[in-house]
This record gives structure tokens, C-alpha cells and sequence, in this order.
């Protein structure tokens, strides 16, 4: 049975499911993401992420619109997963990204989102990234405003330094209950945030704990420790990595993302690995590999 984790008042499953990559690519496998999907509430994962900008084009919901459907052809896994969604980035010309913290903007996506998912309210909307041409007190002005209103249930933040999130704290207070930030065998520069989030009660969101869709498959090299770790234990790198994240912090979630089931059975493992002293170690010291 897949442990649990708090995101507030809430209990999911230690690992997630990012659903970036059901629609990443123009031509992206439906079907193939519809089964990713139903593997993972198999596995027991009950929390799932996406945004309203997720594409891969210009258009907004296509990433939701694809989760909620998926999710909706599997029995009952709409009465056991909480759906985490994202809002403040919009998609430009040529599917760019771009920011828009203002809000307006964030009141309109957070009731889109919720018209798309088949929602009363949100349960976890998240502040997608920070504004630089909007006050940061501002943005989370509105984010508490849309729980007044019961547009939404609990606030996230996402992409965010210490200070931003004593910002959010602040004002939105209970109401925040998570930070997603990115978390990895390449990335570690958010342990500060992570820390922070411990003394607050917070839950920790790492997204691209696997360094992202491309980096991810080739883990075992570019993390040499992990490789070693994976050989003695007879697994993934990729599972050896999760397993290290959990290690970290009780109040750490990695949401990797996955478009086939296989890989999603294989993320939900993780939480079965044992590591020792002497694999944590090695981890600890050496996950970045030789010369890094």
C-alpha cells in the first residue's frame, strides 16, 4: 500500500504523478497517457499535478482537459486522487511562455480551470511562478481571495525563494499549505525553501525530480552514485533517485512526471526501496557524478 503524505489537511500518496508529459509533445500518444494514468491510481498514487498552460501549444487546458478525461475512464478514480492545478503562466505566440501574475488574470484561470476539471472548487491551486511586473503581495492577495470566494480550497506556491514564500505566508496564512519548487539530482538550490517549509508545516512539491524528460533517461551516467546504487540494488536509477528524495524530508512529495505506465510503476516503487547508510552516503556526496 502506498504510504501518505500531508499537504495540509489533506493525505496523498508520497509520490505523485506530474502530468506535463501526457501532452508535452504535438504528437503525443493519447492512449498511451490514458494508461499511464490508470497505472498510477493502480499504484495507489493519489495525487496528480498539471496547470493551465501545460501544451504543447498556445491553447490553455489542453494538459487539465487530458488528465480529468483520462481520469475519468478509470472507476472511481475521481472519488480517490486529488487533482493539483497551476495558474499565472499564459502561452504566447509559437506556445512561448509567458507570466501574468495579476489579479484578474488569476481569478478568470482559477474559475476556468475549475469549469474544465468538473469542479465546485479546487482543491490545491498553485501560484504557477512570480510576477516580476506585479507585486508578489499582490498575486497572493488574489490567491486569498479565491478561497473567500470557495473557488478554491488550499493555496500553493511554485517557484518561489524564502522570501516570496514568508510573502505568502503572510498573507494568505492556514490557506497556505504547499510549495512546488524544482528538486533534483541537478538542482538542489531550492534546500533553503525545503527547510523553510519544514519549520512551516508546509509540504514540498519537487517537480522535475528526475531532471526533466530528457535528462531522466539517462540518470544512471550523468548521476554516477545512482548508477552504482541501482546496480547493487537490482533497480533504476530513476527509483534509486525518488527513494533518495523521500529520504530527504518527510514533508517532500516528487511529482515525476511519465507518459507510459511502465515508468509510472516504476516511480511508484520507489517507496519500497530501502536505502542504508552507506547507499545514502554515497548519495548524499556523490549524486551529481565524477567532476561535478
Amino acid at each position: 500500500m502506498m504510504p501518505n503524505r500531508a499537504i495540509g489537511d489533506l493525505r496523498v500518496s508520497a509520490v505523485g504523478m506530474g502530468a506535463m508529459t501526457l501532452t508535452q509533445v504535438p504528437d503525443a500518444d493519447v492512449e498511451r497517457g490514458v494508461r499511464a494514468v490508470h497505472a498510477a491510481v493502480d499504484a495507489g498514487i493519489t495525487l496528480f499535478d498539471t496547470a493551465d498552460s501545460y501544451g504543447p501549444t498556445g491553447e490553455m487546458g489542453v494538459n487539465e482537459c487530458a488528465l480529468i478525461e483520462a481520469l475519468r475512464r478509470h472507476p472511481d478514480a475521481l472519488e480517490r486522487v486529488v487533482i493539483a492545478t497551476k495558474g499565472g503562466h499564459t502561452r504566447g505566440p509559437a506556445a512561448t511562455w509567458w507570466v501574468d501574475g495579476s489579479p484578474g488574470h488569476l481569478a478568470a484561470a482559477a474559475r476556468a480551470s475549475a469549469q474544465r476539471l468538473g469542479l465546485d472548487a479546487l482543491p490545491l491551486y498553485q501560484h504557477h511562478r512570480p510576477d516580476v511586473r506585479v507585486p508578489f503581495e499582490e498575486s497572493m492577495g488574489a490567491m486569498r481571495q479565491l478561497v473567500d470566494e470557495g473557488v478554491v480550497m488550499r493555496v500553493g506556491v511554485s517557484n518561489v525563494d524564502v522570501a516570496q514564500l514568508d510573502i505568502a505566508r503572510r498573507v494568505l496564512g492556514d490557506a497556505l499549505v504547499s510549495v512546488q519548487n524544482e528538486y533534483s539530482v541537478q538542482e538542489r538550490s531550492s534546500e533553503p525553501v525545503l527547510r523553510r517549509c519544514e519549520e512551516l508545516g508546509l509540504a514540498f512539491l519537487a517537480w522535475g525530480p528526475l531532471g526533466g524528460m530528457r535528462a531522466a533517461k539517462e540518470l544512471g551516467g550523468t548521476a554516477a552514485s545512482a548508477g552504482v546504487v541501482a546496480e547493487r540494488h537490482g533497480v533504476s536509477p530513476q527509483r534509486v533517485v525518488l527513494a533518495w528524495l523521500l529520504s530527504l524530508s518527510p514533508i517532500l512529495i516528487p511529482i515525476p512526471g511519465a507518459s507510459r505506465a511502465q515508468s509510472v510503476r516504476d516511480s511508484a516503487a520507489s517507496v519500497d526501496l530501502a536505502l542504508d547508510d552507506d547507499d545514502l552516503r554515497l548519495l548524499g556526496t556523490g549524486l551529481r557524478g565524477v567532476g561535478q
